[in-house]
């Protein structure tokens, strides 16, 4: 009977190594496929929040019908991720920097969430909005905010895949434009509606509108705090700049 040959302590190193190798592979693959749902997830909810504005301005009710029925996808997204990053936490027990990315992801994806729960509201409004008058000079003024909204959203995607922390300051600094936009926008519908009753209606829909493209700018906010997280392990010590002042408008 032959003899088994012993394993040399060189080849079992060799193979620990080719393991361990193995091992860590897999997990940044992991942690990419993360990634890129949470980009995805955040390329569906910008273009949400556009053709949600669009549909609005352009009295277009098929588009925002399709907008509220895209807005499935973004939910099946977020727990898409959520069983990624549960299941990266329950194998491979990450610490330090990828802790910080897994956590962090599931913070974005919830937020990401809410944002596309804003733009589905913004269709479900202009669907109540395409039986009466809508106030054009308005109109402009919410493109606007939402240009202002998208702009932020793809600023903080691209902070977030490249570990930006000056860039998502940079977002975060943004906000302050969205926020004086909305308390404009908030004293002149109110206005509307004083000159004419008959423009209640129409006003009350596009001050929740309004108030829905503010928070979707907030959320971005959110996010790139998060990137700054991920990227310094600290949060931001400043307070957030907050322009919006319509919470303290009264009516004359």
């Amino acid at each position: 009977m032959q003899k088994q040959k012993p394993i040399l302590l060189a080849e079992l190193v060799r193979g620990l190594e080719m393991t361990k190798q193995h091992i860590v592979h897999a997990f940044d693959a992991e942690l990419t496929q993360l990634e890129n749902l949470i980009t995805e997830m955040g390329g569906r909810v910008e273009q949400q929040l556009d053709k949600s504005i669009t549909a609005l301005i352009d009295y277009n009710v098929e588009l925002a019908k399709e907008v509220i029925a895209n807005d499935k996808i973004i939910d099946q997204l977020e727990l898409e991720i959520a069983k990624r990053a549960t299941r990266i936490f329950a194998i491979r027990q990450p610490m330090a920097d990828d802790l910080r990315a897994i956590v962090a992801a599931l913070k974005i994806s919830s937020n990401l969430e809410r944002m596309g729960d804003y733009a589905k509201n913004i269709s479900k409004r202009t669907i109540t909005l395409s039986k009466v008058p809508l106030l054009s000079i308005t109109g402009k003024s919410v493109r606007r905010m939402g240009e202002l909204v998208a702009a932020m959203i793809q600023d903080v995607l691209d902070a977030y895949v490249t570990r930006d922390a000056d860039k998502a300051l940079v977002v975060m600094a943004k906000d302050e434009e969205v926020d004086q936009l909305h308390t404009s926008l908030f004293r002149e519908i109110l206005t509307y509606m004083m000159e004419d009753p008959r423009n209640i209606t129409a006003c009350t829909h596009l001050l929740f509108i309004s108030k829905n493209v503010e928070r979707a700018g907030d959320h971005a906010t959110n996010i790139a705090e998060q990137v700054y997280y991920i990227k310094t392990g600290q949060y931001v010590d400043e307070a957030r700049p907050k322009a919006d002042t319509s919470p303290s408008i009264v009516v004359e």
